[in-house]
């Protein structure tokens, strides 16, 4: 490929799919040192401060981008881009943190360049690159495939490949200055970063779209529905018809079709998360697509003036993505941070769609521009095709197998701290095997993550189950996505939950109902909160929840040790602790890395346990607890 058009294309979408990637990994990174400086003290405060600052700067540095440049700046940035990329596929907070913000600062002075001398092209990089994106995670069941250490080899490969290529096939210009050709006012600049937040937070996620809409049990059938089909409306926009039917709609109904626009995707987000089912995934879906199609409306039509502001607009955008996502996040850590954002996810998500269409308002952005009028090749509209079905492929539910029924159940409750060990790496497969290795067929999860950028977006219980085999029951506790789950091999015949009355971080108790050869089980995971008095209150909640239920497992992180009110309710209301049951010493869970409290258990009624132990793995920040019970 010669074709300095085509390959610059490439390049673009390449720095910007990194871009995306690099953002997952630096809020990652940026939750574990925050978390550890407010629960564990193990970072000082300083520590953290500097790394948010930083982080904030990284976000503005297009304020100082010089408005004349070498002709090979843009070059030597994206050159720097690919190679900061390799070190961010390395599972270490600080090499993650390192080179995330040096990724993310040449991205930013990159995309700044751009937006000065192609800005009509910028959105067809970005759903390129968040077509990359879906693909990656779609092939590692929501946890990106090249954020594994296993692919450093590969991304070294890649980035030299995609630095070669920029270096040998880019056009040697001028030596001279290159001066700007177009202007991005900071109204655009802001329409662009609560884009990147809305996809970034929820829409470019099909996991997150299947929690939003899914039931208990449907989030596994959700999500093999919504990764093809999110990239196919994410890649709709790309197409000559999708824009000239959204510009003409707007046009003609000038000035009220921006209104109107606006009002579909506010709709879109409301209806999304306020129902249920086909009518949610299908609002959500339509979300994507108009959230896309509203970029074009910033960008047309900005010929460059005396006083060009490009740098500082995006620089303006850059700083509103990062105080969405800190918003964002207080909405899942509010009792630890502020009160206020309790129950604010949707509103924050609603403000960002709200900018990012107000561009709308200024009427015709697609009809006289030549660089939106793309033409696709019949190799790409396959190639595209065949990338949809091979997501669909991947994605598609699992055929579960069922253990034979024996005389015998093993079950297993697990903190696992979001995926992360005690020192921020990501475990997922460590914690998979501890529950493979254990034969555990019923476990009970807690600090469960469905879609949050602070744990890379990824699903944990989705992963899980299928890495194991498991049928995934998940029970939301913060903005659908984050919460309490319960994976069993066995086949569940009906399942429900209910929240737990919560003053601080808000709890709940799911249950699922399962079919154990001609036996029926109760099986029961909790979460309880982190002061007594709640936990006192959520147990009574929790025991009428569960009635009378027989032969039942109850388990789950309680925060109570055994001479606590907690352990003594459940010993009135007929429930075994194994480990007393056996005789046996226990076993302390918290912290992994030499365990000193014991507050993750698993109980039994209607069932004679036969062994129980904790398995010493250091995957979580919690040990995983193991019963093996009995029927009577």
């Amino acid at each position: 490929m010669t074709d300095p058009k085509q390959w610059q294309s490439i390049e673009a979408a390449a720095v910007l799919f990194f871009l995306l990637q690099a953002v997952r990994v630096l809020f990652s990174v940026l939750f574990g040192l925050i978390y550890d400086t407010i629960f564990a003290g193990r970072v000082s405060f300083i520590v953290t401060a500097l790394a948010v600052v930083v982080t904030f700067l990284v976000f503005l540095i297009p304020a100082i981008v010089p408005r004349r440049h070498g002709r090979g700046f843009p070059r030597w940035l994206a050159a720097l881009v690919f190679l900061a990329r390799v070190p961010l596929t390395v599972d270490h907070p600080t090499v993650r943190l390192v080179s995330g913000l040096v990724l993310i600062a040449a991205a930013m002075v990159y995309l700044t360049l751009r937006l000065r001398y192609t800005p009509l092209s910028v959105p067809n990089w970005l759903i390129l690159a968040l077509l990359g994106d879906q693909l990656v995670r779609a092939l590692g069941h929501t946890y990106d495939i090249t954020l594994r250490s296993g692919w450093v080899l590969w991304q070294g490969l890649l980035s030299l490949g995609l630095l070669g290529l920029t270096l040998l096939l880019h056009r040697r210009g001028p030596s001279h200055e290159v001066a700007p050709q177009y202007r991005v006012e900071l109204g655009d600049g802001l329409a662009i970063g609560a884009l990147l937040f809305l996809e970034t937070a929820l829409l470019a996620f099909p996991n997150a779209l299947a929690r939003w809409s899914g039931g208990l049990v449907s989030g596994s059938r959700a999500y093999g529905f919504l990764a093809p089909a999110l990239f196919l409306v994410t890649g709709l926009p790309l197409g000559r018809l999708s824009r000239r039917l959204t510009e003409r709609l707007v046009n003609f109904l000038w000035p009220m079709g921006g209104v109107l626009f606006i009002a579909a995707l506010l709709l879109s987000l409301i209806v999304g998360r306020m129902a249920s089912g086909p009518l949610s995934a299908g609002a959500l879906l339509l979300a994507q697509w108009l959230g896309l199609l509203a970029i074009p409306y910033a960008l047309a039509d900005c010929p460059v003036e005396e006083k060009e502001r490009t740098g500082r607009a995006l620089a303006l955008g850059g700083l509103f993505f990062v105080v969405l996502h800190f918003a964002y996040a207080f909405t899942f850590t509010y009792p630890y941070t502020l009160p206020f954002f309790r129950g604010m996810g949707l509103p924050i998500l609603l403000l960002a769609a709200l900018v990012t269409a107000l561009p709308t308002m200024g009427g015709a952005a697609f009809g006289d521009v030549e660089a939106l009028r793309i033409r696709h090749s019949l190799g790409q509209v396959l190639a595209f095709a065949a990338l949809g079905l091979l997501i669909a492929w991947v994605a598609r539910p699992p055929r579960l197998v069922s253990p034979s029924p024996g005389e015998r159940v093993r079950a297993a409750t697990y903190n696992i701290h979001y995926g992360y060990d005690t020192h921020w790496r990501y475990r997922l497969e460590a914690m998979a095997q501890a529950l493979e290795e254990n034969e555990v067929e019923v476990v009970f999860l807690q600090e469960v993550d469905a879609a949050r950028i602070t744990s890379y977006g990824v699903d944990n219980a989705l992963w899980l189950g299928r890495r194991l085999g498991m049928q995934v029951v998940y029970q939301p506790t913060l903005e659908q996505l984050s919460g309490i789950a319960l994976l069993s091999r066995w086949p569940v015949e009906a399942a429900d939950g209910a929240w737990l009355t919560s003053a601080l971080e808000q709890t709940a108790i799911v249950h699922a109902r399962l079919r154990v050869g001609e036996r029926e089980l109760d099986a029961y995971g909790v979460w309880l909160g982190l002061t007594e008095e709640e936990r006192i209150r959520q147990i009574e909640e929790a025991l009428t929840f569960i009635g009378k239920a027989e032969p039942a497992l109850f388990g789950g992180d309680l925060n109570s040790p055994p001479d606590s009110p907690v352990y003594r309710r459940l010993e009135a209301a007929g429930f075994v602790d194994p480990f007393r049951q056996l005789g046996l010493e226990p076993a302390p869970t918290d912290p992994s890395e030499s365990p000193e409290k014991r507050i993750d258990y698993v109980w039994l009624r209607g069932l004679v346990p036969g062994e129980a132990y904790v398995p010493e793995t250091t995957a979580s920040d919690h040990r995983p607890v193991v019963v093996e019970a009995r029927w009577p």
